[in-house]
C-alpha cells in the first residue's frame, strides 16, 4: 500500500455518496428485471415540496456520476419514467415509501416527502448492489424498523456540513446529535442551532440535543423553576423545531435528596474541590471517601421530580419535544432500584437504555467478566437492558436503545467501524427481537466517535426496513460488489474469522480506556519508580483540535475493577490467554483477506485495500492490548522480586516484549499513512495516527536503552 493520505482526507470519501462509475456494462438484465437507460426520465408533480424536488435532483446525479446515464426531470409521467410521489393518506409511518417497478414505469410513492426521498435512496442502493441500472419488478411498501435513529456526527464533532448530512440521509438515520452546553452553543463551541435544524429538514432529518447544559439544582429550591426556565427552557425558546432532549446521569446530575447517594456532582474519593478544606473545618468524613455513589450515577428517587421540572421547562417553548431520559450510568446499580425509578418516571418520557453493558459473563473456565462500556464482543441484549425494556413495556413506556449499530464501539476507538458484520447481525436480530416483544422503536446509532460508510452500516440499513432484507444475503452482495465475484467468497471468510474472533473475548474498561481506545500507539510504562525515568504520570499528548483533550484516555494502564468481576491477579492472566487465541483467529481472517486481494479488479483494489487495512489494524490493537497486559504482569512480579537473578530475568522478558511490541507498531505505520480515518476520532482528533506511533517508538526506545539499563544497576 504506496499511497499516503494526508489528515481528514477521509472527509472527502465520506462527502461521496454517489460513488463513480458503479456501473458494470458486460452485465445483462435478467428476464423479470427493468433496465434503465438513456430514454428515460424523472418526473415529479407540479409544486412539489422542497425535500421531493431534491430528491430528484439527488437521482438524477445519481445515474450521471454512478450509472453514466443522463435522465432529464419532467413535470408529467409518461413511459420509461421513474416517477416520484406522496400519499399522505396511505396510513404508513413516516419515511415509509413503495416501490414499484413495471416494465415501462418505476413509481416511488412516499407516505411523505421524506418517504419517497427514502425510496430513491432505496432504488440507488439496489443497484449499487447490482452493479447495473436493472431493477427486479414487482411492488411493495416498505417502511422504517425504528425511528429515530439518531446519529452524531463522523465529519467532526458536532460538526455537520450539507455534504455529510446528504450522506447521513442516504444511510439511513432519520436524525441527527448535537452536543448542547447553551443556546446555540456546542461543546465545539458556537453554533447557529436553527440553521442546522433547517438545513437537516431539506434532507428530511430531525434534530436531538444532548444535554451538557448546566443541571445542579434541586426542584424544591426555591429558585428552580426560573433555574430550569433559563437553562432548559432558553434552548428551546431559541430553537422550537428541535426535536427532543437527551438526558444522561452523568451530564445531567442534581442535588437529589436520596439517601443512598453522596448529593454531591462527584464521588468525594475521585474528588470534589469544593471540599479541598475540609480536613480543618468538617467533621463529616464522607467528604473525603463515601461508598455511595454521587446523583448522576445512581436511580435516584428524586429523579422523576428532577425530570417533570425539565419537562416543564422545555415544553412551555416546545410542547412536542421528545423527552429521552437515559439509564446508560446505573444499568449496574440493583435490578429493584433502578426497576423502582422506572415505575415512577412520567408517562409522557421516553426512557432509553444501552442494549448490551454490564452483564455479567461466566462462561470462561477460570475467571467471571462483566461487559464493559459499548461494545460488540457481546451482542445483547444484556440482562440490565432485558429488565428496564420489560418495566418500560409494563408502564406503557417509549422505548429506545443505544445500539452503536452505525458500526462503531470503544471496542477499537480509532477505527471508522468494525468489520465484524456476522457478530453485528446477531445484534441486529436481538434488536428486532425487543421491537416485537418490549416495543423497542428508537436507537441511538453511535455515540460521540460518529459513524463512516461500510459493510455494518449498509447491512443495517436494509435490515432496519419492514419487511427486512437477510444482512447475509445483502453481505454477500456487498462483498461481490466490492472485492469482485472471484475474491468475494474468501471476503466473506474473512469477516467470518473476524467475527469469530471478537465474539471470544470481553474486554476490560481498563482495555477500553487503555490500548483499544488508541490501538497500537498506546505506550507501555515501567512501573517502578525510578527517577528520572519515571513516566507513571504521563499524559497522552493531543492536538489542539481535541475536545477531550487526554482525559479519557488512561496511559498508564491499571486495571479497573468492579463487582461482578474476578479479581485482576486472576483474570489478567486468563485475559493474556483467551486475547492471544482470539488474535490468532483474527489474524487468520487477515491473511485470507490479504490473500484475496490478488482476486481483487485493479479498479476495485484501493477501496478493498482500505478495508482490509481497518480490520488488520484492529488485530494491530489486540496484539498491543495483550502485551500490556502481558507488560503489567511482568511489572507486578519486578516489583516484589527480591532475587537479583530472577530480576534479571524478568527484564529480559520485558526487553522481548518490547522487541514484539516494535514491530507491531512498525506494521502498523503503512495502514494510518494510507487511511487518514486510521487514528482519528471525532471528540479527540488523532491519537492513534502515524505521529503517535512513532512516538510509541520513541518511547519503547526509551525503555530499551535507558529506563532498563538503570534498573538493572539496582540489582548488582
Amino acid at each position: 500500500m504506496n499511497v499516503k493520505e494526508p489528515a481528514y482526507a477521509f472527509r472527502k470519501e465520506l462527502d461521496e455518496v454517489h460513488k463513480p462509475h458503479r456501473c458494470d456494462p458486460a452485465l445483462k438484465p435478467n428476464n423479470n428485471e427493468t433496465c434503465v437507460d438513456g430514454s428515460w426520465c424523472i418526473a415529479l408533480p407540479e409544486n412539489a415540496e422542497p425535500l421531493l424536488e431534491y430528491a430528484a435532483a439527488d437521482l438524477q446525479d445519481y445515474f450521471r456520476v454512478s450509472m453514466e446515464l443522463d435522465l432529464p426531470l419532467r413535470k408529467a409521467a409518461a413511459e420509461n419514467c421513474i416517477v416520484l410521489d406522496m400519499n399522505p393518506q396511505s396510513g404508513r409511518k413516516a419515511r415509509a415509501f413503495e416501490f414499484t417497478v413495471t416494465e415501462k414505469l418505476i413509481r416511488i410513492t412516499g407516505s411523505g416527502p421524506a418517504g419517497a426521498a427514502q425510496g430513491v435512496y432505496f432504488l440507488e442502493d439496489q443497484m449499487n448492489l447490482r452493479e447495473a441500472p436493472f431493477l427486479e419488478r414487482g411492488s411493495q411498501w416498505h417502511e422504517p424498523l425504528f425511528s429515530p435513529r439518531m446519529i452524531h456526527s463522523g465529519w467532526g464533532l458536532d460538526q455537520f456540513p450539507d455534504s455529510h448530512l446528504n450522506a447521513i440521509a442516504h444511510s439511513g438515520f432519520d436524525s441527527v446529535l448535537i452536543f448542547v452546553k447553551g443556546p446555540n452553543l456546542t461543546t465545539h463551541g458556537p453554533m447557529d442551532f436553527n440553521d442546522l435544524i433547517a438545513r437537516c429538514a431539506k434532507f428530511g432529518l430531525e434534530v436531538y440535543f444532548y444535554s451538557y447544559l448546566p443541571s445542579f439544582k434541586h426542584p424544591d429550591e426555591p429558585d428552580a423553576e426560573a433555574f430550569f426556565d433559563r437553562n432548559f427552557g432558553e434552548v428551546f425558546r431559541q430553537s422550537p423545531k428541535a426535536k427532543g432532549l437527551i438526558l444522561v446521569g452523568e451530564s445531567c446530575c442534581f442535588p437529589s435528596r436520596d439517601e443512598r447517594t453522596t448529593g454531591r456532582e462527584r464521588p468525594s474519593n475521585i474528588g470534589d474541590k469544593s471540599r479541598s478544606n475540609a480536613v480543618s473545618t468538617d467533621q463529616d468524613f464522607s467528604v473525603t471517601v463515601d461508598h455511595r455513589q454521587s446523583p448522576g450515577f445512581f436511580p435516584c428517587r428524586d429523579y422523576p421530580q428532577w425530570l417533570n421540572a425539565v419537562k416543564k421547562a422545555v415544553r412551555k417553548y416546545a410542547p412536542e419535544a421528545d423527552i429521552v431520559f437515559w439509564t446508560y450510568n446505573w444499568g449496574k446499580a440493583p435490578e429493584d432500584a433502578r426497576l423502582e425509578l422506572i415505575g415512577n418516571l412520567p408517562q409522557d418520557v421516553t426512557l432509553q437504555a444501552t442494549f448490551e453493558m454490564f452483564e455479567r459473563f461466566d462462561k470462561y473456565p477460570n475467571h467471571h467478566a462483566v461487559q464493559p462500556d459499548y461494545s460488540i464482543t457481546f451482542p445483547g441484549p444484556g440482562s440490565y437492558f432485558r429488565s428496564e425494556a420489560q418495566a418500560a413495556k409494563k408502564r406503557g413506556l417509549k422505548l429506545y436503545s443505544m445500539t452503536n449499530t452505525a458500526g462503531r464501539t470503544w471496542d477499537f476507538g480509532v477505527v471508522p467501524y468494525i468489520p465484524t458484520p456476522y457478530q453485528w447481525f446477531k445484534r441486529f436480530r436481538a434488536m428486532k427481537a425487543a421491537h416485537d416483544d418490549w416495543g423497542l422503536s428508537g436507537i441511538m446509532d453511535s455515540h460521540h466517535y460518529g459513524w463512516f460508510p461500510s459493510e455494518i452500516s449498509e447491512c443495517a440499513r436494509w435490515f432496519f426496513r419492514d419487511p427486512e432484507a437477510e444482512p447475509e444475503t445483502v453481505l454477500k452482495k456487498i462483498a461481490e460488489r466490492d472485492f469482485g465475484p472471484d475474491a468475494a467468497a474468501e471476503a466473506l471468510e474473512g469477516w467470518r474469522l473476524w467475527s469469530e474472533a471478537i465474539d471470544s473475548y470481553t474486554p476490560g474498561f481498563d482495555d477500553q480506556a487503555g490500548p483499544l481506545r488508541v490501538g497500537p500507539a498506546y505506550p507501555l510504562i515501567f512501573h517502578p519508580i525510578l527517577y528520572p525515568y519515571s513516566t507513571q504520570n504521563l499524559t497522552y499528548p493531543t492536538t489542539p483540535q481535541s475536545a477531550a483533550g487526554a482525559r479519557w484516555i488512561h496511559a498508564f494502564y491499571q486495571p479497573e475493577q468492579i463487582p461482578g468481576m474476578s479479581h485482576c491477579g486472576l483474570r489478567i492472566p486468563e485475559d493474556v490467554k483467551i486475547m492471544t487465541h482470539a488474535l490468532d483467529i483474527w489474524e487468520k481472517g487477515t491473511v485470507i483477506m490479504r490473500r484475496m486481494l490478488e482476486k481483487v479488479p485493479e479498479s476495485k483494489r484501493r477501496n478493498a485495500e482500505k478495508i482490509i487495512g481497518v480490520g488488520d489494524f484492529c488485530g494491530h490493537a489486540i496484539r498491543t492490548m495483550v502485551h500490556v497486559k502481558r507488560w503489567w504482569l511482568l511489572n507486578k512480579k519486578l516489583e516484589i522480586e527480591s532475587d537479583s537473578a530472577r530480576a534479571n530475568a524478568l527484564l529480559d522478558e520485558m526487553l522481548e516484549l518490547i522487541e514484539v511490541e516494535t514491530a507491531n507498531v512498525k506494521a502498523a505505520i503503512p495502514l494510518t499513512e494510507a487511511d487518514s480515518r486510521l487514528g482519528w476520532e471525532p471528540s479527540m482528533d488523532y491519537v492513534g495516527g502515524t505521529w503517535h506511533l512513532n512516538w510509541k517508538l520513541y518511547l519503547l526506545n526509551n525503555l530499551k536503552e535507558y529506563t532498563i539499563p538503570a534498573y538493572r544497576e539496582t540489582l548488582n
